[in-house]
């Protein structure tokens, strides 16, 4: 009886410490903590964005080293078309959603604007409204007309399906039919090159990757769009007429992994990687 007795108390003490154990083990198919997350998200869409949600996902990555991030470029048309039909789990837009995409929620993560730009020898240093149109649709065709060199205009256009065009095309009231291109290139990066390479060259890009460019020492030069120069700084304070927000957007209210990014990406934490990008932070 006494044996007993003393086995008694070992016995309720190994059941608790079973006990214990069991309950310390987190059940199989259990959701993981937010700094456990796995998984991986696809983003498609606009060449604007692509770089700065490419910076913002090795950050991501870094902290959460369970979780991949693939960035695709292939214009804001392609992020429409791939979060609608489920190929991206993210698109990238680099304006604001038409009418006829209303039935995806778009969210912005920064804001930029659009500038004509030159090579950096050309003497040109300002166009009219008027004289863009004109250069656009072959009126004007070689720089001497506008008080440069004798020399032929090349001009550069974006490809259709690129916001940036788009963009462009309505603040000068252009039908994209009538723009007469010598070069038509796809993101931002070829429109600076071709420039940059061809003293004879016209293009329009976006600001932010236009000044990253000049302060990268790229001769590459930015127009005054109505008289305002072309800056961050003045699509920051409003006052640059051709500005656009740049959005996250998915076809349904945004949950687990892809919320997260999503409130990542238009968080504090990435306010200095989208300055360093040379675009204006969405305000807080």
């Amino acid at each position: 009886m006494k044996n007993l007795r003393m086995l008694a108390p070992l016995s309720l003490g190994l059941a608790a410490c079973f006990w214990l154990q069991s309950c310390g083990k987190p059940p199989e198919g259990a959701t993981q903590s937010s700094d456990k997350l796995q998984g991986k998200l696809v983003l498609t869409g606009s060449s604007t964005v692509a770089p700065l949600a490419a910076e913002m996902a090795k950050r991501y990555e870094t902290q959460h080293p369970g979780v991949r991030i693939d960035v695709q470029t292939g214009g804001s048309s392609r992020g429409v078309a791939d979060a609608r039909q489920g190929v991206a789990d993210i698109g990238m837009v680099s304006r604001s959603l038409k009418d006829s995409e209303k039935d995806l929620q778009a969210f912005m993560i920064a804001n930029d604007g659009v500038s004509v730009i030159l090579n950096q020898d050309n003497p040109v240093k300002n166009l009219t409204d008027k004289q863009i149109v004109d250069i656009y649709t072959d009126k004007i065709n070689n720089w001497k007309q506008v008080g440069g060199k004798d020399a032929p205009i090349t001009v550069v256009n974006k490809a259709e399906g690129r916001s940036t065009l788009e963009l462009f095309a309505d603040h000068f009231k252009l039908k994209t039919t009538d723009i007469r291109a010598d070069v038509v290139i796809g993101d931002n990066e070829q429109g600076i090159k071709t420039v940059a390479g061809n003293p004879n060259a016209i293009a329009y890009v976006s600001i932010g990757s236009g000044e990253y460019g000049v302060t990268h020492n790229t001769p590459i030069k930015l127009l005054p769009v109505e008289g305002v120069d072309a800056s961050i700084a003045n699509v920051s304070n409003g006052k640059f007429p051709l500005s656009r927000p740049l959005n996250l957007v998915t076809k349904t209210t945004p949950t687990g992994l892809q919320k997260e990014f999503i409130d990542f990406a238009r968080s504090k934490d990435v306010q200095d990687i989208v300055k360093e990008q040379y675009f204006v932070p969405v305000a807080k």
